[in-house]
């Protein structure tokens, strides 16, 4: 039996791995590890099982992430500030979270002995223009120093593109300006994002578990959409008129997203639906220094070249999930 700690398990993820797991024989504790009060009080009466444990903690404390991990198996790093727009105002408070909160989980891993971290990244780690791609960049990079140099811990991380139906994400903002019969915000209509469900999510971090080894980086290929399709395809479903205002595209944004690299798909093995890529290849540094690499590049992996959903099956894949069903009998 194993126990299965989840920094910011209050949020999306949180919420939704914490349901998936709780059916997993083979975990006999989940704690939830987080900041927020309120939100542990609604998991605690919602799920009221008593395989879930709370913790309030913050993982800028390295001594209260350092208690949590005691005689925990695995880790999913889910902790950190998201909102794109929040780091270009406070990029020193994305630093204290996401950053060096990163190397406090890691470090209180490896002290507890922990078999396995998974750190959870985001397409923006990529080519970084903001702050928080920037920051979750530097995790990855510690996901492999922490990576090269550890004995009893395995780290390992994921990255995807934008979860649907998530708080903060696109589709409740365009659902809840629907209901108030306003005009849906589009910051670029021809601006492209990957598609993921929170069960793709969940699936990704479960094989991260399951097969990853030290240094594995796993990314989930997915489709994307454009805004402007996304935002019919919702007034479709809907059924109703609403207009569509074009804002512009707002602080440290890209027009297209990128999930992985030429260099990386170059050294990448592909799974199938996933890529596995190594973010520590050696320890030794003539490895960077001298010899590099001479696999032959391809293209990076983007919102613009992967497959590009149109607004029926747009559609489709939103009915399909729950969040939606529920949003349409309400």
């Amino acid at each position: 039996m194993s126990k299965l700690l989840i920094t910011g398990g209050t949020g999306s993820f949180g919420n939704a791995v914490t349901k998936h797991f709780l059916k997993d024989k083979k975990i006999s504790e989940i704690i939830i590890f987080s900041r927020d009060e309120k939100k542990q009080h609604d998991m605690f009466h919602y799920f009221n099982s008593p395989k879930l444990s709370y913790i309030i903690g913050d993982v800028r404390d390295k001594d209260s992430i350092t208690k949590a991990c005691r005689e925990v198996d695995f880790i999913f790093h889910a902790a950190a500030l998201k909102q794109v727009p929040t780091g270009e105002f406070f990029p020193l408070e994305i630093v204290k979270t996401n950053i060096l909160g990163t190397e406090n989980v890691f470090s209180a891993a490896e002290e507890n002995k922990v078999k396995k971290v998974v750190l959870l990244s985001s397409d923006k780690a990529v080519y970084p223009i903001n702050a928080m791609g920037m920051s979750k960049a530097l995790a990855e990079k510690l996901v492999g120093s922490h990576a090269r140099n550890s004995k009893d811990t395995v780290f390992c991380a994921v990255r995807y593109g934008n979860v649907m139906a998530t708080r903060g994400s696109v589709i409740p903002l365009f659902i809840d300006q629907i209901k108030q019969k306003k005009a849906l915000l589009v910051t670029h209509p021809l601006m492209t994002r990957f598609l993921l469900s929170l069960d793709d999510s969940i699936r990704l971090v479960e094989l991260a578990i399951k097969k990853g080894n030290q240094g594995d980086l796993f990314i989930k290929k997915a489709p994307a959409a454009t805004i402007g399709d996304l935002a019919h395809a919702i007034l479709n479903i809907f059924n109703v008129k609403n207009k569509i205002k074009i804002i512009g595209i707002r602080a440290g944004e890209k027009i297209h997203e990128t999930l992985a690299t030429q260099a990386e798909i170059a050294c990448a093995q592909d799974l199938g639906g996933y890529f596995r890529i190594s973010t520590t290849k050696s320890s030794k540094y003539e490895e960077f220094y001298e010899k590099g690499v001479v696999n032959k590049f391809n293209h990076d992996y983007t919102s613009e070249n992967t497959k590009r959903l149109i607004v029926p099956e747009i559609e489709k894949l939103l009915l399909s999930l729950d969040y939606i069903k529920k949003e349409l009998n309400e």
